[in-house]
């Protein structure tokens, strides 16, 4: 089904077996975290990839993986434009990013970032698994799973194959659009029974540079209703940076290339907070 450089997995191997694998790989990982926000568009990736980097800056060993199929981003936030994941006798080797991250996504094995991924639901969900199961994830203290927009077959079979996930993060942004569909979001975390670690608000506001002045630029925050709604935290509001254009234009991490960035610092906060949530 995967093909990297002209070596293609076998493709009969059990589902059972494959399942199996997954598990045995996924119990040598201390914490595992999805991210998701159920809308496309309000800053997901960037938040998945930019926490990945702050928790190993602290000294973590961390795993991403860019669960969207059909829209993966998360190589273009690291920088890894030209990466390209591999095999070798351990299995599917994962590309090493900044701060020796180690990052599995779709985007790694296509041809070029702009290949389609033409599939449907049971492809999909098979390919996750074989992703899973077939990487060398070796030992990590964190795996941060970004998952695509809404709740259909790719986040069922993380969710379903995943057993232990430590918890999510859900994130929104300020209008009343992303509330509700997030919202649904939430309900498929509680159906589940996965623990909410709290909202992230992406985007939240734009302070200007030159007068310090704040402006809201998508609407009011509904970060709080969301939190006070379902009995959870607001985390941190993410504010519009310019430098997270310029970061993705010149192929470079935000977060370690504009480490005085406002949202670089809402970013650090995340990260001491999800460390104090999960590491007792």
């Amino acid at each position: 089904m995967l093909n990297l450089n002209n070596r293609s997995l076998k493709p009969f191997t059990p589902l059972d077996q494959l399942i199996k694998q997954l598990q045995d790989k996924m119990s040598k990982i201390k914490y595992k975290i999805v991210v998701l926000s159920g809308k496309g568009g309000v800053g997901k990736s960037f938040v998945s990839s930019m926490l990945a980097l702050a928790l190993a800056e602290r000294g973590y060993k961390v795993a991403l993986l860019d669960a969207d199929l059909h829209g993966s981003s998360i190589p273009l936030f690291l920088g890894l434009r030209n990466a390209n994941m591999y095999m070798s006798s351990e299995g599917i080797e994962p590309v090493t990013g900044p701060l020796n991250i180690k990052i599995v996504s779709i985007n790694l094995i296509l041809p070029s970032p702009d290949t389609p991924v033409v599939w449907r639901g049971p492809l999909k969900s098979k390919a996750i698994i074989e992703l899973l199961a077939k990487v060398n994830w070796s030992d990590n203290d964190f795996l941060i799973i970004d998952l695509p927009p809404g709740t259909g077959d790719e986040v069922i079979t993380i969710v379903q194959v995943i057993r232990d996930i430590d918890g999510a993060l859900i994130v929104t942004a300020p209008n009343i659009l992303s509330e509700i569909v997030v919202s649904k979001a939430i309900n498929f975390l509680i159906d589940y029974n996965i623990k909410l670690l709290g909202i992230v608000e992406n985007m939240s506001y734009f302070k200007c540079p030159d007068t310090g002045k704040t402006y809201y630029l998508l609407g009011k925050s509904t970060g709080e209703e969301l939190a006070r709604k379902y009995n959870t935290e607001l985390l941190v509001k993410i504010p519009f940076d310019p430098y997270i254009g310029e970061a993705i234009g010149r192929n470079i991490p935000y977060y370690t290339s504009f480490r005085n960035g406002e949202a670089a610092e809402a970013i650090r906060q995340l990260a001491s907070i999800v460390i104090s949530k999960l590491i007792k």
